[in-house]
């Protein structure tokens, strides 16, 4: 790594099948931050299990996810990329930090209040002591930066509390991170309720367009999205379907809303919703193509994953074993 440069740390969960929405919010703009950040991209595999999971379907989903990372065009070389539950710190970080976290804090988690009434019959401790892990997950790598959404931001404002509660009284231990701020990811919308976002966990199979999608499958999907009978695709609030058909077309092609306004002026909605769909085939079609090819090479997969294990076990350990000196835990004898 770099040590000149800022240090950078994001991650997804290995549950569901991601969307185009995670990809163009989020994954694609990762590939270009190597270049300006030291990155820790880690597969949060751990954070998955406060909702219960097949063991076998939860290996799998772990492994397409980091090899959609390597797909999207992320180089292992320059970034770390890694399974967290390969990295033992996370947890041992999470149990310290625990004990500097006030349930006040973690009672007001808008995230746990949601997902505890999606989840009434499996409200456990983990599910309440999530964003501490997420702490731990930030704070172990001393990341200056996290590129959070709204519904994340939560959580990295409680780690910059923990931090800064746990600097207060052992000193200069933990770096404060800040929210990144840089070229905004497209926030893509459900194509059945576009006043929502686009969800991997959405029960209607047709509001969601997924990266392994076939090309029929998100054509049938476009052509029955919802839209409005105003007949006109303007870029405007008042019609959420269009304007978020709208967003996907400037993400997929780099066009402002308003030249694809100009671009479809007078046309109509079928005749734009299959221009979308056939612009998004033509963008997955080459993700689509390096998963199936890196999938194949089980040897090169193997070897990412025992090489950012170590980049990251290391990295980790040491803010760890400096959190356990302070707080007065013995010495290991080595």
């Amino acid at each position: 790594m770099d040590g000149t440069k800022k240090t950078l740390f994001s991650g997804m969960q290995a549950t569901g099948k991601l969307t185009l929405g995670n990809y163009l919010g989020a994954l694609r703009n990762w590939v270009t931050l190597s270049e300006e950040y030291n990155c820790f991209y880690c597969v949060v595999d751990e954070h998955s299990i406060t909702v219960r999971q097949d063991p076998a379907e939860l290996r799998k989903r772990a492994r397409a996810l980091l090899t959609l990372y390597l797909a999207a065009g992320i180089d292992p070389e320059k970034n770390c990329i890694y399974y967290q539950s390969h990295v033992s710190a996370h947890a041992e970080l999470a149990w310290i930090l625990n004990c500097f976290t006030y349930m006040g804090e973690l009672q007001r988690m808008t995230q746990f209040k949601d997902k505890a009434a999606k989840h009434a019959d499996n409200i456990n401790a983990g599910l309440f002591t999530y964003p501490v892990l997420m702490a731990a997950d930030i704070l172990l790598f001393q990341a200056d930066l996290v590129p959070v959404g709204i519904d994340q931001m939560q959580h990295l404002e409680i780690t910059r509390d923990i931090a800064q509660r746990f600097n207060g009284i052992y000193g200069d231990v933990f770096t404060i991170p800040e929210a990144y701020i840089g070229k905004s990811g497209a926030k893509i919308m459900s194509l059945q309720e576009p006043e929502k976002k686009m969800s991997k966990s959405d029960e209607n199979p047709n509001a969601s367009i997924y990266l392994l999608d076939d090309p029929d499958t998100i054509m049938r999907k476009f052509k029955r999205a919802v839209t409005d009978s105003e007949g006109s695709i303007c870029y405007r609030d008042e019609q959420p379907g269009i304007k978020n058909l709208i967003d996907i077309y400037s993400a997929c092609t780099s066009k402002a809303p308003k030249d694809v306004e100009a671009e479809f002026s007078g046309r109509g909605y079928g005749e734009f919703k299959e221009a979308v769909g056939e612009t998004v085939v033509s963008v997955l079609k080459p993700l689509q193509d390096r998963i199936e090819e890196l999938s194949k090479d089980k040897t090169y997969l193997d070897t990412v994953i025992k090489n950012g294990a170590q980049r990251a076990e290391y990295v980790a350990t040491k803010t760890l074993r400096k959190v356990q000196k302070k707080v007065g835990f013995p010495e290991r004898i080595r």
